[in-house]
């Protein structure tokens, strides 16, 4: 249950994030947010504050905006029963085509046609009567209650997300991924404040029946030298001791200014079926909150790199191993969460980084596709047919689809049945 309720944290902190860089700079952008969900589903609860919804789901799963576009015009087919409310201008503000036994009050419109996009007009019959047509002219920010009763404004033409220019495009699809990247900075930012500050060339303490109490290493010690080699850092110092394997090791070390030199002969220790050989000191810590932050950042960036080599890796020997969905990633959280909350946090930040360099990839689908076709566009200065825009997203949306299933069943048969 841990392991469940950690994932459902993480993957829907990853998800929120990712649609509110695209809501936030979509909103600056004057593009129309349609609506802001929080969760997946079924509505729970929403609140219009305008021009968007903001609703919340039962599913806790992350979470999606939906921006005006031509996907997602709100359409009144002819033949179905809706429920209009007018202005004092006998504009239609308010738009009941949920079909609900208990619609909201109006005037009753059997729709002939309608047109929410361009002309803003419906037309239809008052109450059945269908001698005497009438043609309502409909408010530029009218709203719409869809089937599912979630209340959104309408979307027209000049609202849409095909409207805007290309850098308001290229900025609102690369904001996603980009808040994911930022978070997973931040996230280590955290992290580097709830662990240990990096470890330093000064001994912290040493292990009883150890080398190092035998060859009379004391808490406060610097080591200055091994086998004659200078130490700058603690990493060098484990990097000679292992490679010693279990040869005598000449250390100088440093304590008030005065220099002295003792031998030490590495023990081996089997680790996780790795031999691995110590000395049994513990370096003492630097907690400088400006080292600390810089650790936190080198970690961020280090692992930025990291995640760049493995995709390019990825296109030069592809492997479904190499790749995790959901489940996979269900499976390495619930790992991680028992092993304790600073390796969830370091985990939150290595999967957000990652979510957002591979949603960059320049492949249909995802937010790389459409800001590859942003390019495209500023390129030939003048956007791409919505009719070849459309075939390129759903074969695009399609093969991710075949992935993600292939990716899907790997996962299952890696961690649950192999």
């Amino acid at each position: 249950m841990k392991g469940i309720l950690i994932f459902i944290v993480v993957f829907g902190i990853l998800v929120f994030v990712h649609e509110f860089g695209h809501f936030i700079v979509a909103k600056k952008s004057g593009i129309l947010v349609r609506e802001f969900s929080i969760g997946m589903g079924p509505k729970l609860f929403q609140i219009r504050r305008n021009p968007t919804t903001y609703t919340i789901r039962w599913l806790p799963l992350g979470g999606y905006v939906r921006l005006a576009g031509a996907d997602d015009e709100s359409k009144l087919d002819p033949g179905m029963t809706v429920v209009l409310q007018l202005n004092e201008q006998n504009e239609v503000v308010r738009i009941d085509a949920s079909e609900s036994e208990i619609p909201i009050e109006g005037i009753p419109v059997q729709v002939t046609e309608a047109d929410l996009v361009d002309d803003l007009i419906i037309k239809g019959y008052e109450n059945g009567d269908e001698n005497d047509p009438v043609t309502y002219h409909v408010a530029h920010d009218a709203t719409i209650i869809e089937k599912n009763g979630t209340e959104l404004i309408i979307a027209p033409r000049d609202t849409q997300f095909n409207q805007a220019n290309v850098w308001q495009k290229l900025a609102t699809n690369f904001a996603g991924p980009f808040m994911n990247i930022l978070l997973g900075f931040v996230v280590f930012l955290i992290w580097t404040f709830t662990v240990p500050g990096p470890a330093t060339t000064t001994v912290g303490s040493t292990q009883a029946n150890s080398p190092a109490r035998d060859a009379k290493i004391v808490t406060g010690d610097q080591i200055v030298a091994i086998n004659g080699q200078k130490i700058n850092n603690f990493d060098q110092v484990s990097q000679q001791i292992n490679q010693s394997k279990g040869k005598v090791l000449h250390f100088e070390l440093k304590k008030n200014g005065q220099i002295r030199k003792v031998t030490v002969k590495p023990k081996a220790h089997k680790i996780q079926k790795q031999t691995v050989y110590q000395i049994g000191i513990v370096a003492k810590s630097n907690e400088n909150a400006v080292v600390k932050l810089k650790r936190g950042w080198d970690t961020a960036v280090s692992t930025t790199g990291l995640i760049f080599r493995a995709v390019g890796n990825l296109f030069s020997h592809f492997s479904l191993n190499k790749l995790s969905g959901p489940v996979g990633i269900y499976s390495q959280t619930s790992q991680v969460s028992q092993m304790g909350f600073t390796y969830v946090l370091a985990f939150l930040g290595m999967i957000s980084i990652n979510l957002g360099i591979v949603n960059l990839i320049p492949i249909p689908g995802l937010d790389g596709g459409k800001l590859l076709l942003n390019l495209i566009e500023l390129v030939r200065g003048k956007p791409i047919s919505e009719e070849h825009e459309a075939i390129v997203e759903l074969i695009g949306f399609g093969l991710l689809l075949v992935l993600i299933i292939a990716v899907t069943g790997n996962d299952i048969y890696r961690y649950f049945i192999k």
